[in-house]
């Protein structure tokens, strides 16, 4: 009799430790089945948002197709203009003042008149503008609680590829003391500028050393042109894996090299070599902080960390963070890249970091 119960009672208590475990397995793979269902799912609005910004990189090269001379760049220079349109931006906006550099004031709530940032913005120096990089300056005002100045300097080809260096100077002297509200010293400055602005920025960091002037405190570099020399681009692995520069430099690498030296000479009335168009050509010791972003698809990744390498060489602290995958300057299209979101958030703390040591010293 005991031994009959007994076996009952084991029968039942095997009975539900079979239910049980069946119940646990269940809400476990249920719970899994929900991970994959939100891994894919947030997988497919990553490829969505990728598609997307592949989309507006092509249309830059569309809206040009057959187009030739002035047209083109006109074409070019709306397109790029527009892809800031029906975006909202926390930030308020005004151009600069009758008397002050050409270029419009980018102020975030709660940033400090005193600290600012000089924006140098991008577009092959012949397209671009402050308003077709709104994304960067916006976030960037942002993160920094600063007052960014976007330039509006000269483009080409109505003016010279001088014409616009010249401009980033004077508005770097002119932003030492000036700010939104008027004449007042910066506590705080950061030149900063993406692509062709990227070159204009670590130019203007040497000529700023060799004048003898006060440095910006930190300079920043978005997917830079460190090198003028065309002709070496044709030849790199990233040709294809580049959709915004890829196919530009794809048709001008059949361009016989001699033409396309003297082409470049003649266009930018300037040698490729001179440190003016290639800052890696030039003398990079003593120069201030540094932070370069680039990705690892474009065409512009080995000439900006060979600048990052000969920098550090030198003794200058310059930075390189790279990203897999990107397109050239992926920060333009922030919210819409989480890689975007990611950049921003590592230039936030490089700008925390320099602040960190200056105080410190």
């Amino acid at each position: 009799m005991i031994f009959g119960i007994a076996w009952f009672a084991m029968m039942w208590f095997g009975l539900m430790m079979v239910v049980l475990a069946a119940v646990v397995v269940f809400f476990l793979r249920r719970k899994h089945d929900a991970g994959d269902d939100n891994e894919n799912t947030t997988h497919q609005q990553h490829n969505a948002s990728r598609q997307q910004v592949l989309a507006k990189v092509g249309g830059m090269h569309t809206v040009a197709e057959g187009l030739h001379g002035r047209a083109r760049i006109k074409a070019l220079r709306s397109y790029m203009d527009s892809m800031s349109d029906g975006l909202e931006f926390i930030s308020k906006t005004s151009p600069s003042a009758n008397g002050s550099p050409k270029g419009e004031w980018v102020i975030a709530p709660g940033s400090e008149p005193n600290r600012r940032i000089l924006y140098i913005h991008g577009g092959s120096w012949i397209a671009g503008s402050p308003k077709s990089h709104r994304t960067i300056t916006d976030r960037l005002s942002r993160q920094a609680n600063a007052c960014v100045f976007s330039l509006d300097y000269r483009l080409m080809p109505e003016n010279r590829y001088l014409d616009g260096i010249i401009d980033c100077r004077q508005a770097y002297l002119w932003i030492l003391g000036n700010g939104p509200d008027g004449k007042a010293a910066a506590d705080f400055l950061v030149v900063a500028g993406d692509s062709a602005g990227g070159s204009h920025t670590l130019g203007l960091l040497a000529w700023i050393r060799d004048q003898g002037l006060q440095a910006p405190d930190a300079a920043i570099a978005l997917s830079p042109s460190t090198e003028l020399m065309l002709t070496s681009l044709g030849k790199r692995a990233n040709l294809k894996t580049d959709a915004m520069l890829g196919p530009t430099v794809e048709k001008l690498a059949r361009i016989p090299l001699p033409l396309l030296w003297w082409g470049t000479v003649l266009g930018f009335r300037v040698l490729p070599t001179s440190p003016i168009a290639s800052p890696l050509r030039g003398d990079l010791h003593n120069l201030p902080p540094t932070l370069i972003h680039v990705s690892e698809s474009e065409l512009l990744l080995e000439n900006a960390q060979r600048y990052a390498a000969k920098a550090q060489a030198a003794g200058s602290p310059v930075e390189i963070e790279t990203w897999p995958d990107m397109v050239h300057v992926w920060h333009l299209f922030t919210p819409l890249l989480p890689e975007a979101e990611e950049a921003f958030e590592h230039i936030a703390e490089f700008l925390a970091r320099v602040e960190a040591v200056s105080e410190a010293t």
